[in-house]
């Protein structure tokens, strides 16, 4: 490695890595272009304590026990902040770095930052969440004393990140007002880089048979954290409503992913007498993720209109745009900018709203079609990580007085490469006839 190689250490505290896919791709994008890129970030279910994954190393800390309550969360933070601040070390040591980049949630590593400052390192903050926003989501207004001085503990982090940063990256225009307005940065030092799929990866493909051991059943799919912000609950009131209520019982949902409220789903769903028609699947990934997208024919977006939800990109919502799947959601701001109309977007926490809209699509054959060929046409144009890697590599070079070079611009991802052939288990993107068939009826090619 030459010593002018600049170096980038990213701190993720909320999922490992790749699991987080937003800060993979970041990765990628970063060691494409001549970075050198480490990761400090806590260890999940199977990974090492450090390991060397396509040019990237990465440190990881065996996560702090599952909080519960504010004595939990505060350990936790301080926990983690403990055993990142300590790895950093072994990092400068081992690798050294010229900028930090921190993920949040939680606001709380700009302080780190400060103190790498005196060594002239620099920092970009990547603002996931908003922190504010989501203890209002979960608490609403603060009632007493206690609560308040929470909200207001968290609002001061934020304001101190906003306030240590040298560039900010939002995931979206909303993100980007807060940072502006509430944050008080500079509009030239807050990129919007949205999280988005890599759709030359992220593409239809034939489902396996044992996805489809039931034809006439029509699969609805979920796919995200299962938090008490993330309305997972109203998946399982829809499909109640769809089951018991409207006979409709070749409906089968998979839900696929984890977090706090996995149990207590598992446990509505068995009180709802919905075992039979829902699937949890757990941690998955990228293969089964884009076998179950591929085999279902609706993708579900839960989540209530909050104040955090309001105003964050859904992940999910643009990964099943990736797989030609429409999708039912709640009326949120970001979502409907998402979406761009190829969607339907119901009024939040209309359970009956939302059922109706999923047999919509299910009963019609070419609106589901339609809206699916739309979605993917949509990402692949508007939403596509190509275009917003570049974005977000260019804070970097600018932040380090680092103009592209020309022996660079030619990789990824400055300009997409040529489109590879599909697999065998690919849907050719190219073939309209096929494309059509296939979204109509989520099954192998008959030819």
């Amino acid at each position: 490695m030459s010593e002018s190689t600049p170096r980038v250490l990213i701190i993720v505290q909320n999922l490992s890595v790749p699991l987080d896919r937003r800060v993979w791709l970041e990765c990628q994008a970063l060691v494409s272009q001549e970075y050198a890129v480490t990761v400090i970030c806590p260890r999940g279910p199977g990974d090492s304590p450090h390991e060397l994954l396509d040019g990237v190393h990465i440190y990881r800390y065996r996560p702090a026990p599952e909080a519960k309550g504010l004595p939990g969360f505060a350990l936790e933070f301080a926990y983690s902040w403990l055993r990142t601040a300590g790895l950093s070390l072994l990092v400068r040591r081992r690798h050294g770095f010229d900028v930090i980049q921190a993920c949040n949630p939680p606001d709380t590593y700009w302080l780190l930052a400060l103190l790498w400052r005196a060594a002239g390192v620099r920092f970009v903050f990547d603002h996931h969440d908003l922190s504010p926003e989501l203890f209002l989501s979960r608490f609403g207004e603060p009632a007493g004393p206690g609560a308040r001085l929470q909200l207001g503990v968290l609002r001061w982090l934020e304001r101190m990140t906003f306030r240590v940063a040298d560039r900010s990256v939002a995931t979206n225009e909303s993100y980007r007002g807060i940072a502006v307005g509430r944050g008080g940065m500079d509009p030239e030092r807050v990129t919007v880089v949205r999280s988005c799929p890599d759709t030359t990866t992220m593409r239809p493909e034939y489902p396996r048979a044992d996805l489809l051991a039931a034809p006439s059943s029509d699969l609805l799919a979920y796919l995200g954290i299962m938090g008490p912000q993330d309305g997972v609950d109203n998946v399982l009131l829809v499909m109640d409503e769809l089951v018991h209520r409207r006979g409709r019982t070749d409906v089968r949902a998979v839900l696929m992913g984890f977090g706090d409220c996995l149990e207590d789903l598992r446990a509505q769903c068995t009180r709802l007498g919905l075992d039979e028609h829902v699937t949890f699947t757990g941690r998955v990934g990228p293969a089964e993720v884009a076998q179950y997208l591929s085999a279902a024919k609706v993708g579900l977006g839960p989540d209530l209109n909050t104040p955090l939800n309001n105003l964050s990109t859904m992940n999910k919502t643009m990964e099943y745009m990736a797989y030609g799947l429409p999708s039912v959601s709640f009326d949120l701001v970001e979502t409907r900018a998402s979406l761009g109309g190829a969607g339907i977007l119901v009024p939040s926490g209309d359970i009956g709203a939302f059922a109706d809209a999923v047999c919509r699509l299910l009963d019609d054959d070419d609106l589901r079609v339609d809206l699916g060929l739309a979605a993917r046409r949509r990402v692949v144009e508007s939403l596509d990580w190509q275009v917003q890697a570049v974005a977000y590599v260019a804070v970097f070079d600018e932040l380090l007085g680092r103009p592209p070079s020309e022996d660079r611009r030619g990789r990824w991802p400055h300009r997409r490469p040529a489109e590879p052939a599909p697999a065998p288990t690919q849907v050719s993107l190219e073939d309209e006839s096929e494309l059509r068939r296939f979204l109509r009826e989520r099954t192998p090619s008959k030819a």
